[in-house]
């Protein structure tokens, strides 16, 4: 089992509240992410949950029983962090057989397990080796093989992947993603990269100065976002909002809509000037001062013929078109 409970979790430091209530039920097996901006509260609560906080009120349970004063130690969850934390001195064997030596495990058992997680994350040829001689890939999963031979209830991932460089990302979020298939464990995942998050995640928590502004799959986030703050966070590039006169002319205070939603249509209602244009292979994205509808972005395809300086009629799909209150609400 792996069902973790958050029940009006609370931290604070002195007079500066960094979570201000949170209740959240993590489902067993689930793979979720928590995703917000720089000191939006995702690592605290991670280390909340696995102790490595304490709570300033609030319950944090796990598999039925209150964990809430229960040391790191004896949680059942295992944590690898954006450092990868490595011993210099120690073979990748050891490393990752280290924490089952500290707690007195036999050595026959500890050189299974160890031998078990390097065949999952493709380390035994590096087993001797040391951690100067891996790659910054190599390296995570090493630290990742440390928590596998736990067998925890769950894996608490803070940031793990930020460290390398886009290619390794990419390659590394793969092979967790396989992990969690293989594993079926519980796993919470904290990123500040919301494309990281959209590929990985069963469900999103999006977080904003401590607070829950929306739980979901990625794409009921994508598709529905509750407020003018998921909506501008998920998607890449960020979703299009236009206030003003040409909002209210579509029944909104503020009116959104992504990039791959509005086309270049001569009877388009917004008229603008093309003034830059990223070509990226497959696609190409339009950056068009559209006048009163301010300034957006387009996505279209990559063979797009157009040029910097020409005027476009840009028409939005009606049925794509998201509407926000005065208070940032999704209106539906």
């Amino acid at each position: 089992m792996g069902t973790i409970t958050l029940r009006n979790v609370r931290k604070a430091f002195g007079d500066a509240v960094i979570i201000p209530d949170v209740s959240l039920e993590i489902r067993n097996g689930e793979f979720l992410v928590f995703v917000g901006p720089s000191g939006c509260g995702k690592s605290t609560l991670l280390r909340l949950i696995a102790g490595l906080e304490d709570l300033t009120s609030g319950q944090i349970v796990i598999d039925g029983q209150d964990m809430s004063e229960t040391p790191p130690s004896k949680r059942g969850l295992s944590m690898v962090f954006q450092s990868y934390a490595l011993y210099p001195h120690m073979s990748v064997r050891s490393n990752i057989g280290f924490g089952l030596k500290m707690a007195g495990v036999p050595k026959a058992e500890i050189e299974a397990k160890v031998a078990k997680a390097a065949a999952t994350l493709n380390l035994t040829e590096y087993l001797d080796r040391k951690p100067r001689q891996l790659s910054g890939g190599q390296r995570q999963r090493v630290a990742i093989g440390r928590a596998i031979v736990r067998q925890p209830t769950g894996f608490l991932f803070d940031e793990p992947l930020s460290n390398l460089d886009a290619a390794l990302r990419v390659n590394m979020r793969v092979e967790i993603m396989q992990l969690h298939k293989d594993l079926g464990a519980t796993m919470i995942y904290v990123t500040h990269d919301q494309v990281e998050a959209m590929t990985m995640a069963d469900r999103i928590v999006v977080l904003n100065r401590g607070v829950i502004e929306q739980v979901g799959s990625p794409l009921e986030l994508y598709n529905r976002p509750d407020s003018l703050f998921v909506a501008g966070f998920i998607g890449s590039p960020r979703m299009n909002f236009v206030t003003g006169a040409a909002a209210a002319r579509m029944n909104g205070h503020t009116i959104g809509i992504r990039p791959e939603h509005i086309a270049i249509d001569a009877a388009g209602p917004w008229h603008g000037t093309i003034k830059l244009i990223e070509h990226l292979g497959a696609d190409s994205f339009l950056h068009v001062d559209a006048g009163e509808a301010g300034r957006l972005t387009l996505r279209a395809p990559g063979d797009f013929g157009g040029r910097t300086g020409d005027s476009v009629a840009l028409a939005p799909e009606p049925a794509r078109i998201h509407r926000f209150d005065q208070n940032g609400k999704a209106v539906r």
